[in-house]
């Protein structure tokens, strides 16, 4: 007996903001982007995630914030 399964995982960009702040590395503006991710076992759908990410404009970085 075989057990074949078909995952996929499907992301999409939901919204795009101006957020505050500066690039560091170059100096351009920050954007706010929120994405959706799906995640399907033979086509079913098992999660649904909604992450935010930062990015520079100019150079596409993405950007991380780190607390203190």
């Amino acid at each position: 007996m075989r057990l074949l399964y078909v995952c996929e995982e499907e992301e999409k960009e939901l919204s795009r903001r101006d957020a505050p702040g500066a690039c560091p590395r170059c100096g351009g503006k920050v954007a706010a982007v929120d994405y959706s991710h799906k995640w399907r076992l033979c086509f079913v759908p098992v999660c649904n995630i909604v992450k935010r990410r930062y990015k520079c404009t100019l150079c596409s970085k993405r950007l991380e914030f780190l607390y203190s």
